[in-house]
Formats: C-alpha cells, structure tokens, sequence
C-alpha cells in the first residue's frame, strides 16, 4: 500500500523551508558586510584594528544590543515598542531618586527601577492587547508618558555621582574584558535559548506569522504578547542601568535614539517587520554592524550629522532586503 503527502502540505514545509533559507541568505550578507566594514576602516584607519578599540566597538554595542535583544522579541510577535528609550531614561531616573533622595540600598535601588521599566513594557503590552491600541500608536503614547515622568522626578536636571561599585558594571571587567561585553553577550545567549528552545518561543514566533491560526491552536495571544512588551521593558530598564553606570549620570533625556537605534539592530539583521521570522544572531549581527560604522566614522573623525546620515541609508538598505526577501518567497 502506498501513501502520498498532501500536496498541501508539501507546499507548506518548502515555503517554510524557503523562509529560513531565505532568512539565513540575508544574515550571511550581514555579517559580509559587517566583514567589508571592517576591513574598509582598517585599511582607513591604523587605530581601528586593535584590541583596545575593539573592546571600545564591543562596549559601544552592548547597550544596543540589550535593548535590541527585547524588541527583537517585540517585532517577531508582530509588534513595535517606541518607548524603549524613554524607559531607559526613567529607569536611570528612578534608580537616582531611590539612592540619592531615598537613601536606598544602590543595588536594591537597581533592582526597583529594574522592575519598574518592566512594568512599563506590561502596560505596554495591556494597552494593545485590552485597549486594541495599535502597537506604534501605543508605544509612542507611552514614549511620551515615560519621559515626562522622568522629567517630573528630576525637574530636568540629571543626578550626578554614584557608588564606585556601581560604576564597575560600565568601567570594569573580568580577565581584561569589559563587564559590559560580558553582560550583553550572555543575555544574547539567554535570548538564543528562549526563542530557539522554548514553548514561549515559539509562541513569539507564532502570533507573529499568523496570530488568528495561532489563537485557534490554542496560544494566549493576549499572555504572550504582554510577555514580549515585558521582556521589551526589562531589557531597555538594564540598558539604562548600564548606561547610568557608564557615564556616572542619569539625565532625563538620555535615550533619545536608543528605539531607533535597537530596531535598526533587528533589521539589518534580517528580522521580518511584519513578524514571524527572526533570530537573535542576526540582531547580534545588526548591532555589531552600527557600531562599527559608528566607531570607524569617529576614528575618521566624521561628524555625527553623517554618521545618522549614513546608519539611516543602511536602515533603508536593510528594509529593501526585507522586502525583496518576501517578494522571493
């Protein structure tokens, strides 16, 4: 007796098969022009080729790549968070105002303002999901809200100073490599468990390709995207706490480019905007290319007018990939 596939579903294994194909063709572009880069400013420069600055490009991406890390998830589930500088901002904000007017504990004022910027990513995710609120329409509210907050607290004056312990997370290291390398590299390596081996990964992956089918394969579509804005709100918190400790300051308007910036990451890394395909080494990937280009223009001492000139062209370049990428599908 002989038995035949449905030709259904043969189409639909290929196409899948085609997608990852097609995912993994436009990261290995990526990290080819994460190498032209590279070499381009080597020969460029003499300073850009060594261990100290690529230590220097390593401790420029990790903030980055945290926050790029949370809206990975957010745009693999179909969505967008504008709000992830802004969170920065009031995480700083509100670590500043525990420790230096409250007189709280420097690591358990950490901890507070960790959760804080947590719960501002739940509200996010609330308002979509229960208020129907479009995500960019939602996150761009919240943006605003967010960094008036942090500006009510502050009066628009940045805290200054902090703990010498506390400045170790952005100055120091372990075995000559910067603690910030390190810190951003295993959420990096969390984030490739959590979507690669987990049911909550694939639920991610799933409302994101076709959040209906995924709803009448039983998903809590609801659940699952208040995690994604959750997740989106503590990895932009954790950027903040390490920039704080990094510049010793927490400013109100800190932040600014950090939503453009993280979804640059996600893009040219090959992330589908409109959800469902994506991987964190392709973000990974995104973020290295960012500040490669940033650090090789500031070794060419190249204004940062052209240096958001030319990271908004590859922006674009990125999204046409996309594009094209779903067109070929």
């Amino acid at each position: 007796m002989r038995f035949s596939i449905p030709e259904k579903f043969l189409t639909t294994r290929n196409g899948r098969r085609r997608a990852r194909s097609l995912l993994l063709n436009q990261q290995a572009v990526a990290l080819a022009a994460l190498i032209v880069i590279s070499a381009a400013f080597t020969f460029a420069t003499p300073y850009f080729l060594t261990p100290s600055n690529a230590l220097n490009v390593g401790r420029q991406a990790s903030i980055n790549l945290i926050i790029a890390m949370g809206m990975t998830v957010v745009i693999i589930s179909a969505g967008i968070d504008l709000s992830v500088g802004s969170i920065a901002a009031l995480t700083m904000v509100t670590m500043a105002q525990l420790v230096q007017v409250g007189g709280v504990n420097i690591w358990v004022a950490v901890v507070i303002a960790v959760i804080v910027g947590s719960l501002v990513g739940t509200l996010n995710g609330m308002i979509i999901h229960y208020g129907n609120v479009p995500p960019f329409i939602a996150t761009l509210g919240m943006m605003g809200v967010a960094r008036g907050v942090a500006l009510l607290i502050t009066g628009g004056y940045p805290f200054m100073g902090f703990s010498t312990d506390f400045q170790w997370i952005g100055a120091g290291g372990i075995v000559g490599i910067p603690f910030t390398i390190i810190l951003a590299a295993t959420i990096t390596g969390g984030f490739y468990v959590l979507l690669k081996f987990t049911p909550m990964g694939r639920r991610f992956y799933a409302i994101g390709g076709n959040q209906e089918a995924a709803r009448l394969s039983g998903v809590n579509v609801g659940w699952v995207k208040i995690w994604a804005y959750t997740i989106a709100g503590f990895c932009a918190a954790v950027g903040g706490i390490v920039l704080a400790s990094m510049i010793n300051s927490a400013p109100p308007s800190a932040g600014d480019s950090y939503a453009l910036n993280a979804i640059a990451a996600v893009v040219i890394g090959g992330t589908n905007l409109f959800g469902g395909e994506g991987t964190v080494i392709g973000t990974a990937i995104g973020a290295l290319i960012m500040a490669v280009i940033g650090n090789g223009l500031s070794l060419l001492n190249v204004t940062s007018f052209w240096q958001q000139v030319i990271i908004g062209i590859v922006i674009i370049l990125a999204v046409m990939m996309t594009t094209i990428r779903l067109k070929k599908r």
